[in-house]
């Protein structure tokens, strides 16, 4: 048998050019598979990242879209430096006990154009003021200073209608109620004398004692007043106002004096609390409960009397407006 030496180096030549030609195709495909597994597994673990951290950039704060939470903490921005998804960043979002916050880098305060009042200070928390979206007070300073802003619109208003001498006084009557278990000692059938002051009700536990429940209720008045004189004007010039904009008696004393022959001397006007409130009591629970889930650091600022219980003593409370023109 003859065989053709070169015809068979030329088919060996080209099995192994075959071979490795489908060698370095598969070597490829592997590659390139391994290469988009890697690329999906990075992207997803960005994705995850991005949830949990779920940082605010500057392009989404200032789209036409974004709406500014009610709530809003100032931080140091070295509590988040270093984490890659958080780059140049100017905060993040989060959720506290139902009630979305924005967490608001001390080194973007100036950026974002809000009003922080009193002053911009780091791990303090703030809520927007209900008149302006733009401006956000701390959460221990809201009722106190929308206290001083309806005592300047009653110096306002008494001023703008040329009024000689204005007085104003506040009034806040509050009610507490303690309750407290006792064990009589007492079998059941024996009467149980609880006291003119306090109320109570008894119940027999499984033993035959009697156990009380009683309340003691404490009363407590608080007042202040301020009396302000004015040269006084016969020409009244009809107030803008904020808080009282929507109280009828206040309404009726200004088109009293800005209409007719200003025959009005003086008025007297009890406004009730409840129709200058700072806040409704759905937004003192919310705010209440955010607070509750926070840390420690988080609570700087933050009153130990609950938003609720401020709420509720505002709606107890009157304010006297006198005025004589």
């Amino acid at each position: 048998m003859k065989i053709n030496k070169q015809k068979s180096t030329e088919t060996i030549n080209n099995f192994l050019q075959r071979t490795s030609k489908a060698g370095k195709q598969a070597v490829s495909a592997v590659q390139e598979s391994a290469s988009v597994f890697f690329e999906t597994a990075k992207q997803e673990n960005h994705a995850r990242r991005l949830k949990k951290y779920n940082p605010l950039f500057p392009e989404v704060y200032q789209s036409a879209s974004f709406n500014i939470p009610n709530m809003v903490i100032i931080v140091d921005d070295a509590v988040r430096r270093g984490i890659d998804v958080c780059e140049g960043s100017i905060g993040w979002l989060d959720k506290k006990g139902g009630m979305e916050v924005m967490y608001l880098y001390d080194e973007a305060v100036k950026m974002s154009k809000l009003n922080f009042v009193p002053v911009a200070e780091c791990d303090a928390i703030y809520f927007v003021d209900c008149f302006d979206r733009n401006k956000f007070v701390r959460i221990d300073c809201i009722f106190s200073k929308a206290h001083e802003e309806r005592l300047a619109e009653l110096k306002y208003i008494a001023h703008s209608l040329g009024a000689k001498k204005c007085t104003i006084e506040i009034s806040e009557s509050n009610s507490e109620t303690s309750m407290s278990q006792k064990n009589a000692g007492l079998k059941s059938g024996k009467k149980v004398d609880m006291g003119s002051k306090q109320s109570a009700s008894a119940q027999t536990d499984e033993n035959g004692n009697i156990r009380r429940e009683i309340s003691a209720n404490k009363k407590a008045h608080r007042s202040g007043k301020v009396n302000i004189q004015f040269e006084g004007n016969s020409i009244p010039k009809k107030p803008k106002l904020k808080w009282f904009a929507h109280d009828e008696n206040v309404k009726r004393l200004i088109e009293m004096r800005c209409k007719g022959d200003n025959f009005v001397k003086s008025e007297t006007l009890e406004i009730s609390g409840t129709s200058y409130a700072t806040m409704s009591k759905a937004t003192a629970c919310s705010i209440d409960n955010a607070l509750s889930v926070m840390k420690t650091v988080e609570k700087k600022n933050a009153s130990s009397v609950t938003m609720e219980m401020q709420v509720t003593k505002e709606n107890k409370s009157t304010l006297i407006f006198e005025v004589e023109f």
